[in-house]
């Protein structure tokens, strides 16, 4: 093997673990969907879950912390009486968005319906 086949491989390693971040967190159920939810603006909890049919609360729960932990999703706790919770897509979240709204169109052109 000469050093430039070596180094291609390299390459293609880099990528994979790139993969392999991403779908750490998309190939979880539910937090493509939640995501999607968020695209039209700042959501509160009831709200999300009334928007994403079929998950629990705990699910749900689950799920927008860690989003909010790996930074797609900001939590703002509004100060009202009763305080209340909201959750929006951060800058990479809405740039996420923009990539699944792509894997959207893709899927209803080459995936047949379920």
């Amino acid at each position: 093997m000469r050093a430039g086949q070596r180094d291609a491989g390299r390459e293609e390693l880099r990528c994979a673990g790139a993969l392999v971040r991403v779908f750490e967190i998309l190939g979880k159920r539910w937090n493509g969907v939640i995501l999607a939810t968020l695209k039209s603006g700042p959501a509160s909890f009831s709200e999300v879950a009334r928007s994403v049919a079929g998950i629990s609360d705990s699910v749900l729960s689950d799920r927008l912390s860690e989003l909010v932990r790996v930074g797609l999703v900001i939590r703002t706790v509004v100060d009202a009486r009763p305080p209340a919770v909201s959750y929006g897509l951060t800058p990479a979240g809405d740039a996420l968005v923009l990539v699944l709204d792509e894997l959207a169109g893709w899927a209803d052109e080459h995936l047949p319906d379920a």
